[in-house]
């Protein structure tokens, strides 16, 4: 029934049950909202309202002779509709996100880290970031370098700032040069690969037109074309996301978890199945996604809540930012929390690839 069917006695008790239920972990009772949360109405009227809501779908009870438990509809209605969020816990994180991570001491990667452990011990959940999509990332910085007499580095920098290295021989064309010549012309292949390819993602790599190359470059063009090669398998090796993840003995203290097949459930998805998880992680949207208990489609996530948000480089999503927990979350400040580091993570990258 939607949150229009319901009068305001009704939303109130709703609220009030949710509420007590993830402060407790104790089925609600009539008398528990009387003496708690102000009704003035008898508990009989409670009871009578407990009922109807269970009719509807909203409260379920665990056992017969129990309390009212809220269902992931009850959920899923009070985090559209009845949950008041705190505006002062987003400026709150974000000014804690600003005191703990000092980005400009930062690389980018290590910043991840640290923002996921935060994200663990504030919220008390499993907290999980994605690293910047490679495959979205654009090339910022190439450069080769001698490391012994028959080979060299190729160095591969993105603007999300992530590296890698490649170890590759020396071609038989340049090594005919002289040694002393060596680094200059290395250096020299260093600033074409930077003037040509500078700004391509991996998608335009792989379509470079090479019968266009400089004429005074045509005789490097079988060394530049495997140059290219190296850098789209590096890129392309890197396309599929991976997380960063702290909190998972965290989720141990909470009930929910008590049981131990469950949490093995819940073990092999976060270690075995990532494939699984980077999904619903990284859906693209331009608000914090919310998937409470059956809304996810993993079974081994149904009694969990996932609360995601992504990053940005520019306009495009390039990574994530999410918790899990039990359906049994403190919303209010676990939505926040999310939004607001998936915010301070695109300004940080933003700063990053502009310095």
């Amino acid at each position: 029934m939607p949150k229009s069917h319901l009068n305001e006695r009704y939303q109130r008790i709703l609220k009030a049950t949710v509420k007590h239920y993830i402060a407790t972990a104790e089925p609600v009772g009539s008398k528990t909202l009387v003496e708690g949360y102000n009704f003035q109405v008898s508990s009989a009227t409670i009871r009578n309202a407990l009922g109807q809501l269970e009719k509807d779908g909203f409260l379920y009870q665990p056992h017969t002779s129990s309390g009212r438990v809220p269902s992931d509809s009850g959920y899923r209605i009070y985090v559209d509709e009845l949950m008041s969020p705190d505006e002062t816990i987003s400026k709150h994180i974000e000014q804690y996100l600003f005191q703990q991570l000092k980005r400009e001491t930062w690389h980018f990667d290590s910043l991840l880290q640290r923002a996921t452990q935060i994200l663990a011990n504030i919220s008390g959940y499993i907290a999980i970031i994605t690293l910047p999509q490679t495959s979205n990332n654009k090339l910022k910085h190439l450069q080769l370098v001698q490391v012994s007499s028959k080979q060299m580095m190729l160095i591969i920098v993105t603007d999300g700032f992530q590296t890698q290295s490649v170890l590759m021989d020396i071609p038989a064309t340049i090594l005919e040069d002289e040694t002393e010549n060596l680094a200059k012309e290395l250096q020299i292949l260093s600033n074409f690969l930077n003037h040509q390819l500078k700004g391509y993602s991996y998608s335009e790599l792989i379509t470079l037109d090479w019968n266009k190359i400089d004429q005074e470059f045509l005789q490097y063009k079988n060394i530049l074309k495997n140059l290219v090669q190296e850098v789209s398998q590096r890129l392309q090796a890197e396309s599929t996301p991976s997380i960063i993840m702290h909190g998972v003995s965290e989720v141990l203290r909470h009930p929910e978890f008590s049981h131990l097949e469950q949490f093995k459930m819940l073990l092999h998805l976060l270690e075995r199945q990532q494939d699984q998880l980077i999904p619903l992680i990284c859906e693209s949207t331009s608000k914090v996604k919310i998937r409470i208990g059956s809304e996810n489609p993993l079974e081994s996530m149904r009694l969990c809540t996932l609360v995601s948000a992504v990053y940005r480089q520019g306009e495009s999503p390039v990574g994530s930012v999410g918790i899990i927990g039990p359906t049994r979350m403190l919303y209010e400040n676990t939505i926040p929390l999310v939004e607001t580091t998936a915010d301070y993570l695109t300004d940080a990258l933003s700063d990053s690839i502009t310095s």
